[in-house]
């Protein structure tokens, strides 16, 4: 399996070819915010663990494992932040939360937190209720 930081550079370099068709150096050093020659060793270490195939100064594609393990992050990034949305956490520290930890869960948990996050979408009146919870544990704290 990929080290976290390996998982970043997949996911990023998924996310790039999914959404404009290519992954370039630069365009990965600037989402990732990390110097360009940085993203190069990623990029070359990806290749020979054979996560993609790049050649010098004409791009990268991501191999099959790499296509499926992009996938799989992308699907574990947003289902995170919809479990997060979904219990209630403030929108402006979802990303902030979800990067810091969508590293350290078992694929067993976030199957787990699917599982909720997909039975919260079935049943929208225990959503409601999770609300009325939260309202009541505010109003609680702000006494």
């Amino acid at each position: 399996m990929p080290t976290p930081s390996m998982e970043d550079y997949i996911e990023q370099i998924y996310i790039l070819i999914e959404e404009k068709g290519y992954a370039r150096v630069s365009d990965i050093a600037e989402n990732l915010d990390v110097h360009p020659s940085s993203v190069t060793k990623m990029v070359q270490k990806l290749d020979r663990d054979q996560y993609l195939n790049y050649e010098k100064y004409r791009g990268l594609i991501l191999t099959p494992k790499g296509k499926k393990i992009g996938k799989r992050l992308v699907y574990r990034h947003e289902l995170l932040e919809q479990f997060l949305e979904l219990i209630g956490v403030d929108k402006e520290n979802i990303y902030e939360d979800v990067e810091g930890i969508e590293h350290h869960m078992s694929w067993n948990s976030i199957d787990r937190i699917g599982d909720l996050v997909q039975f919260f979408d079935e049943n929208k009146g225990y959503v409601e209720a999770l609300r009325e919870v939260q309202k009541k544990n505010e109003d609680q704290n702000n006494e």
